[in-house]
């Protein structure tokens, strides 16, 4: 048989736990607060407050793994190497990648992607996609955020040729090349 436990009186005002976030919050408010002002006169200098990065103009730095924009990469004739085997689509756990396939028409014995899609409100930026493909063909190294792509669900929807374009602009103007740009249009309001 089951047991059913009850909330005591106590626990269901929820006191215990506002008592605890705001000693939490509070400690660390003091915390910053006591630091900033002893740095303001020379002391505890070892010692180092949080601060807020102000974004777009400060920026913190990004690991190497971290998983910004998805890009299809780019083969010696610069074209996709995707070979339409569906196994992103089928790790996808949002469902937010469409392939059609079709016939390769350089090699009948392969296919290639013939429509390419993610739906960037369904994604959910896990990086399974990226480790399930065999031919190293989706990648999420951009270095940058997802962004407002626009105000309408279809413009959310990254096709293949937004994919190979942020490729060819990746070669182009690197990492910090492509950040500038995305970053650029916030810095001008």
């Amino acid at each position: 048989m089951k047991r059913i436990e009850y909330l005591s009186l106590w626990e269901r005002a929820y006191l215990p736990e506002i008592v605890r976030g705001l000693s939490v919050t509070g400690y660390h408010f003091w915390r910053n607060l006591s630091i900033h002002i002893l740095h303001a006169f020379g002391l505890a200098k070892s010692s180092q407050a949080d601060v807020t990065v102000q974004y777009p103009e400060e920026r913190a730095s990004y690991p190497d793994t971290f998983r910004g924009r998805h890009r299809l990469t780019l083969g010696a004739d610069d074209t996709a190497n995707c070979t339409a085997c569906f196994l992103c689509a089928t790790a996808c756990p949002a469902e937010c990648i469409y392939i059609e396939a079709g016939e390769d028409p350089r090699n009948p014995v392969e296919k290639y992607a013939v429509r390419y899609e993610i739906d960037t409100l369904r994604c959910i930026y896990c990086g399974f996609c990226v480790e399930a493909c065999p031919c190293d063909a989706i990648r999420m190294d951009t270095g940058t955020h997802p962004g407002n792509l626009g105000f309408t669900r279809k413009a959310f929807v990254e096709d293949k040729k937004v994919l190979t374009d942020r490729s060819r602009e990746l070669q182009a103007k690197g990492k910090e090349g492509l950040y500038e740009e995305y970053v650029g249009r916030y810095r001008k309001v």
